[in-house]
C-alpha cells in the first residue's frame, strides 16, 4: 500500500484525465457530431448480409455502444482476476489506457462528408469505450492499495471529483478553442469547420489530454503482488469465475446483492447524463451551445457532491449516501416533469447533477470495503460486468415511458422509476463498516465478521 498525498493525487489525476472520453467523446461533443452531422449521410435503412434496416444515426450509434457493452459484460471480470493473478495490475492500466488514446486519436480523421465515416467513427469509439473499460476495472481496483478503511470513502470522493472537474476544464477549453461561434472558422483558435475539422481536432486534444494525465498514476502507485495462484487459460479463467463466486455467495451474499442493486441504481445515475442533454433540446428549450455550457455547470456540481459526499461516507458509511443521494434525485426527477423552461431546467437539471456525484463515489468506496484481499481486480470487473448487463434498462425504460405517453418528457419519469428500483434494491443491503467489514485472507478464504 501507499497512501501519501502525492500518491492519491497522482491517482486522482487519471479520473481527471478519463474526463477526456467520457465528457467530451461520448457525452458531449463528439458523439454529436457523429449523430447529428456524419450521420446525416447515411441512407434510412441500411443493408447487412442481405437483410434489411432500419434507424436513425442516434439508433446506430446506441446499438454500437450497445455491443461494446456487451463486450465488456462477458470479458471484465476475467481481464481483473488475470490481473490479480499475475500482478500486472498497474501494467493492465497503462496497456489499456495507452490503446484507448490512440484510438481516439483516429477519430481525428472521421469526417462529415460520408456515410462511411459514419460506420468507422461508432465503430471506434465503441471499441475505446471498451478498452477505457479494461482500464477503469484496474484502475478502481488500486482504491484499496492507495486508501484505508478510515479514508476510502474520502479518497474515492476526490477522485470522482477529480473527473468532474477535468470534464469542467477540458469542455471549457474545447468550446471556447474549437467549437463556439458560427461561419466557417469557429473557435478562438479559429479552426475551419469543413469536414469537421474542428469537431476532429477535439478528439486530438482529447487523446493527448488523457495520455498526459494517465501517466503519473503509472509512476507512482506501487505494482500489486503476484497471487500465487496458477495462472489459467481463458476458458478455465471462466470457470474460476464462477467457483469464486460461490464462495463469495457463501462468504457474505451481500456483496452479491450489492452488485445487483449498484448495476441497476448506477444504469440510472448513467442515464441522467445519457438523456439530459436530449432532454434539455427537445423538452426545455435549450440550444445545443446552452447544453455544452451546462455540461460545464453539471461537473461542478457533481464534483462539490462527490467531495462531500466522500467526507460524509467516512462518516456515515457508504449505504445512507448512496440512498439518500438517490432520494433526492428521485425527488428532482419528479419536480422536472412538471417544469417548463429553461430555467427550470438549470435548477433541477443541476439538483440531479449533484446527487450524481457521491452515489458514484460512494459506490465505489462500498465495493472496494466488500472487496476480498487479493481479489479486487476480479470484484471490480464484476461491478463493471454487473453494470453493463442492465445497461440496456434505462434505455428500455425511458424509451417505454415517451412511447406510452407520446411525449419525450415523459422519459424523466423512466430515470426516476429505475433510480427507485435500485434503491429499493439497496434496502437489503448490508452495508459494511470499519473493522466489522468483509474480512476475508490473501486466498479468498476468510470468514465474515459483523
Amino acid at each position: 500500500m501507499r497512501t501519501d498525498r502525492g500518491t492519491v493525487f497522482s491517482w486522482g489525476l487519471w479520473d481527471w484525465g478519463s474526463a477526456a472520453l467520457n465528457a467530451v467523446l461520448i457525452t458531449f461533443i463528439f458523439s454529436v457530431y457523429l449523430t447529428d452531422s456524419v450521420g446525416q449521410n447515411i441512407e434510412g435503412t441500411v443493408q447487412v448480409l442481405g437483410m434489411t434496416f432500419a434507424g436513425s444515426p442516434a439508433q446506430w450509434y446506441g446499438w454500437a455502444m450497445g455491443a461494446a457493452g456487451v463486450c465488456v459484460a462477458v470479458l471484465a471480470p476475467v481481464m481483473g482476476q488475470r490481473s490479480d493473478i499475475r500482478g500486472t495490475r498497474r501494467r493492465s492500466v497503462g496497456v489499456w489506457t495507452m490503446t484507448t488514446v490512440v484510438l481516439m486519436a483516429v477519430l481525428v480523421f472521421i469526417r462529415d462528408d460520408d456515410a462511411a465515416y459514419f460506420w468507422f467513427g461508432i465503430a471506434v469509439l465503441a471499441i475505446a469505450s471498451v478498452t477505457f473499460e479494461f482500464a477503469e476495472v484496474n484502475y478502481f481496483a488500486m482504491l484499496k492499495q492507495i486508501s484505508t478503511r478510515d479514508n476510502v470513502g474520502k479518497v474515492s470522493g476526490f477522485g470522482w471529483s477529480m473527473g468532474y472537474v477535468g470534464g469542467i476544464v477540458l469542455l471549457l477549453v474545447c468550446y471556447f478553442g474549437f467549437v463556439a461561434g458560427a461561419g466557417d472558422n469557429r473557435g478562438l483558435l479559429g479552426i475551419p469547420a469543413e469536414g469537421g475539422l474542428n469537431i476532429r481536432l477535439v478528439a486530438m486534444f482529447a487523446a493527448a489530454w488523457f495520455f498526459v494525465f494517465a501517466l503519473p498514476v503509472l509512476f507512482r502507485v506501487p505494482e500489486i503482488t503476484p497471487t500465487g495462484e496458477r495462472q489459467l487459460g481463458f476458458f478455465a479463467s471462466y470457470r474460476k469465475l464462477f467457483r469464486d463466486l460461490g464462495e463469495l455467495w457463501r462468504a457474505d451474499r451481500h456483496a452479491v446483492y450489492f452488485l445487483v442493486s449498484s448495476a441497476v441504481f448506477r444504469d440510472g445515475l448513467a442515464g441522467v447524463f445519457t438523456f439530459g442533454a436530449i432532454l434539455a433540446v427537445s423538452v426545455y428549450g435549450l440550444s445545443p451551445a446552452d447544453v455544452l455550457l451546462f455540461g460545464v455547470a453539471a461537473n461542478v456540481v457533481s464534483a462539490i457532491g462527490a467531495v462531500l459526499g466522500g467526507w460524509l461516507d467516512d462518516r456515515t458509511g457508504p449505504k445512507p449516501v448512496i440512498l439518500a443521494s438517490l432520494s433526492l434525485m428521485i425527488v428532482a426527477a419528479a419536480v422536472l416533469f412538471f417544469v417548463e423552461g429553461p430555467a427550470m431546467f438549470w435548477i433541477f437539471g443541476l439538483m440531479l447533477c449533484v446527487f450524481v456525484g457521491p452515489a458514484q463515489s460512494a459506490s465505489r468506496s462500498y465495493l472496494s470495503r466488500l472487496a476480498p484481499a487479493g481479489r479486487d481486480g476480479q470484484m471490480f470487473g464484476l461491478y463493471a460486468t454487473t453494470g453493463r448487463s442492465v445497461s440496456w434498462l434505462t434505455p428500455l425504460v425511458f424509451g417505454w415511458f415517451v412511447a406510452q405517453f407520446g411525449d419525450d418528457r415523459a422519459g424523466i419519469i423512466g430515470i426516476g422509476v429505475v433510480l427507485l428500483v435500485g434503491a429499493l434494491l439497496l434496502l437489503g443491503v448490508r452495508r459494511p463498516t470499519g473493522p466489522q467489514a468483509l474480512l476475508v485472507d490473501a486466498a479468498g478464504n476468510g470468514a465474515v465478521t459483523r
